[in-house]
């Protein structure tokens, strides 16, 4: 399971139902670009200490960006930026999902209902 940023930003915060999803997630990976996003976040190092802190305890693989994600990511910018208002973070990390055949758990379903090839789950905090 992929886990969308704005699901890891609700279990930072404590939200339970999201830690719930991350605890029992057999499989836990985000894209690089989700870490990024963490990152930008932070608004010092103790948070950022904290994210790392976090995705490591937990085990979290973090998967890198290739040719094939970032080629898949702008076509789904070709294809979806304008319709559903699709920002280069939400292509890539779908694109991440697809490219690497994981499901992704977002609360953001707009961001990516369009993508028929994403096997997309939804969460609800």
């Amino acid at each position: 399971m992929i886990f969308d940023t704005d699901v890891l930003i609700w279990v930072l915060r404590g939200n339970a139902r999201a830690a719930k999803a991350v605890d029992t997630a057999g499989e836990r990976s985000l894209s690089t670009v989700t870490y990024m996003e963490l990152l930008q976040g932070a608004r010092d190092n103790a948070e950022v200490r904290g994210i790392k802190a976090f995705l490591s305890d937990m085990q979290f693989a973090m998967l890198p960006l290739t040719e094939n994600i970032g080629h898949r990511a702008t076509i789904y910018m070709e294809e979806y930026g304008l319709a559903i208002a699709m920002g280069v973070a939400d292509a890539l990390i779908a694109a991440t999902a697809v490219e690497c055949n994981r499901p992704l758990l977002t609360g953001n379903n707009k961001h990516y209902r369009a993508i028929k090839e994403l096997d997309l789950h939804r969460f609800r905090p």
